[in-house]
């Protein structure tokens, strides 16, 4: 009996240890709970599937890094105008230095602007790739994200490769004013020199794309795709309502609202983004000399 009661009170002095070592699992990522449905996964499983929730399909927001590694085949990344640094060329200043503020986002970001540029084999085929990244000042547009896609996509024009940008951003940056959507203009001149080569470029709209981005490149491809249940607009509903003085239907900013009114080609989700991707610029362009070309039966009709 003594036995008994030992065990039961050694049991209970243990389950603290137990329950801080599942704390410090969850709380060190071995665990992600699916904002959408609140399904707890183990974290490299989600990883493997890409971010996407396994129950319910919720795209959870991706890192410039990791959109990188899926999308570009292994070790065929190269990036390019990694020496463009940020500046501060209005002095601006909120709650603290736009200075400061930049210094604070590298630190944790590991990045210099919200932006990665570079090119890479997309299943084989040679593209030329810019991802934005939510994290650094939600994605926003200034003078380093114009400059480094407008060197991506005059780079691709030279090499005749596709161009790929993955958006996802909160619009221009207001700490840099009018020099920020003067990128809009800048890139959009850029993407017009590139399809008037006859050369390809496809936007993937990601959760969210906004504002001045939207406005401008993100809405200009050959070929747009979104993924599922993204919010894509220019301005937020409030400021839209107030405007039109209308009530504006439910899921208007979604990427399967605006698919049913043309303005995205198709949803794609994530898991199928490289395969599209690849059977798009294979069709686009079967007879690049880095590219396969399509087999073409002579006999048939």
């Amino acid at each position: 009996m003594s036995t008994l009661f030992d065990w039961f009170a050694n049991l209970r002095k243990t389950e603290p240890a137990i329950q801080k070592r599942q704390e410090r699992e969850i709380a060190d990522g071995l665990w992600s709970k699916c904002q959408a449905c609140g399904l707890v996964a183990y974290t490299k499983d989600l990883k493997a599937n890409q971010l996407v929730c396994p129950e319910c399909g919720y795209h959870a927001l991706v890192d410039s890094e990791e959109r990188i590694a899926q999308l570009i085949d292994p070790q065929t990344w190269e990036e390019i105008a990694t020496e463009i640094q940020p500046t501060d060329p209005l002095e601006f200043r909120d709650r603290k230095a736009y200075r400061d503020r930049l210094k604070d986002y590298q630190t944790k970001t590991g990045l210099t602007d919200a932006v990665i540029t570079g090119t890479g084999l997309l299943d084989g085929l040679p593209v030329a790739l810019g991802v934005m990244d939510f994290r650094f000042m939600g994605g926003s547009m200034g003078s380093v994200v114009g400059e480094k896609l407008c060197r991506l996509i005059e780079h691709a024009t030279s090499e005749k490769i596709p161009v790929i940008i993955i958006c996802a951003s909160g619009g221009a940056r207001m700490q840099e004013g009018m020099l920020s959507l003067m990128q809009m203009a800048k890139i959009s001149g850029a993407l017009n020199h590139h399809q008037a080569n006859g050369l390809l470029y496809i936007p993937v709209l990601t959760h969210p794309t906004t504002g001045g981005v939207t406005a401008s490149f993100a809405m200009l491809g050959d070929i747009i795709l979104a993924e599922p249940k993204a919010t894509i607009g220019f301005a937020g509903r409030r400021v839209i309502e107030q405007t039109l003085r209308e009530k504006l239907p439910e899921g208007f900013q979604t990427s399967e609202y605006l698919l049913k009114h043309g303005f995205v080609d198709e949803i794609v989700p994530r898991t199928q983004l490289k395969k599209t991707l690849a059977q798009l610029i294979s069709l686009h362009q079967p007879f690049h000399p880095l590219m396969s070309p399509l087999k073409i039966d002579k006999n048939s009709n």
